[in-house]
């Protein structure tokens, strides 16, 4: 594990839908670190708080308590134009149903986040992460003209581009059959080890928790468990357990 500190730090992080008897508590007291240069893993039951959680920690949703930061900026007390900003200068974002603009062709999906910053790539960089994600030769086409598979890998490209502080991915191969799969967990594992890319990654396959440098366990709210980097076996061991706790 990264000994070079947590770039995202959360605290006693609550989030409540509703209120008085229908009021649902999605987190309870939620506190984490993130280390930089690592890939956590985030799992647990349907409705345990994982995707309440990401996009609380990518400044997606504000909490109803608690804190956020990201590079040493408390998010949960920012404008909307500030955490715009913070959120284009820091975080990538890698959704499971890949949210890629269908008039744009894959390279214009890739350079969006620059595009809209007013940034232009660095060539060298730009050119290596197209090859590396193995979209070199599909940067003309649009997303129809494209698999599933090759459209999150334009995901994951548009992610990386900006060099941010954090990837977050939310079920990036839930929408994906099982080899395509295997192959954007083995891009998302060596964009942490290439790039040193700071990733958290929500996911309910204990095949993608196994590529994490650590899984955290979430249950009604709660992180009730943490591994460290394990087996597919162990992972869903984990879950069963929690699963009838």
């Amino acid at each position: 594990m990264s000994t070079n500190g947590a770039v995202v730090t959360a605290s006693d992080l609550r989030r409540v839908y509703g209120e008085d008897e229908t009021a649902v508590h999605a987190l309870r007291g939620v506190s984490l670190e993130i280390p930089r240069g690592d890939l956590t893993a985030v799992m647990g039951p349907s409705g345990s708080g994982k995707s309440t959680l990401m996009h609380i920690l990518a400044g997606l949703d504000q909490p109803t308590a608690g804190d956020v930061s990201i590079a040493g900026t408390n998010i949960t007390r920012l404008g909307d134009s500030d955490l715009t900003k913070l959120r284009r200068e820091h975080i990538g974002f890698v959704f499971q149903f890949f949210n890629l603009l269908p008039m744009l062709t894959a390279e214009e999906n890739v350079l969006l986040p620059l595009s809209i910053a007013g940034e232009k790539p660095d060539p060298a960089f730009f050119e290596t992460l197209l090859e590396n994600v193995g979209l070199a030769d599909r940067r003309t086409h649009r997303p129809s003209e494209l698999s599933g598979g090759q459209q999150q890998r334009v995901a994951i490209a548009r992610a990386l581009v900006s060099r941010p502080t954090v990837v977050f991915a939310d079920e990036p191969t839930g929408n994906l059959d099982s080899t395509t799969g295997g192959e954007i967990l083995e891009l998302l594992r060596r964009s942490v080890e290439e790039y040193g890319q700071t990733t958290v990654m929500v996911t309910h396959e204990p095949r993608a928790a196994a590529i994490a440098d650590r899984v955290l366990f979430l249950a009604d709210g709660r992180i009730v468990k943490e591994l460290p980097r394990s087996t597919q076996h162990d992972i869903l061991a984990a879950l069963e357990t929690i699963a009838t706790t």
